[in-house]
């Protein structure tokens, strides 16, 4: 552990051995462990696992929360609507054909890409050890030089 400043002045401890950023995404990507890459990373659809079962990372404490669903609605909406406006240019379908196709395309993509890109988040937050994964905090959620009291 070494001394850096972070944010003004006030030095804050931060470990001094860094963890790589691509290979925990890439990781995350395949729905396996950040840190070893073998384990898998979901129990369920959505749900993820407590500890990784081949290298014993524990995975309970990340905070994915919304941002995998926002990113999956933006890259979702911007593939589904340009190939509409692709397709709407060069071929001339009925409304009810159009209306079926697209909203079966947006729900099938939104249901395949979401477990993946919920990976890359816990994988984003492995490798910059956020919420709990740097081991700060008496829960490995909690960061001591933030007062309670004073953010609400």
């Amino acid at each position: 552990m070494t001394e850096v400043e972070i944010f003004g002045n006030k030095p804050s401890k931060v470990p001094s051995d860094r963890r790589a950023l691509l290979p925990a995404l890439k990781n995350g990507l395949r729905c396996r462990c950040p840190k070893c890459g073998e384990g898998k990373l979901f129990s369920s659809y959505a749900k993820s696992v407590e500890v990784c079962d081949t290298c014993d990372e524990e995975i309970f404490h990340h905070r994915a929360d919304d941002l995998p669903a926002y990113l999956n609605l933006a890259i979702t909406g911007h593939i589904v609507v340009g190939l509409y406006l692709l397709t709407d240019r060069y071929y001339d379908m009925s409304p009810w054909v159009e209306v079926s196709l697209w909203a079966a395309l947006a729900v099938i993509m939104t249901v395949l890409i979401l477990q993946p890109i919920k990976g890359w988040v816990i994988g984003l937050q492995w490798a910059n050890r956020m919420h709990g994964f740097g081991g700060n905090g008496e829960d490995g959620t909690l960061d001591q030089d933030v007062d309670p009291t004073r953010y609400g």
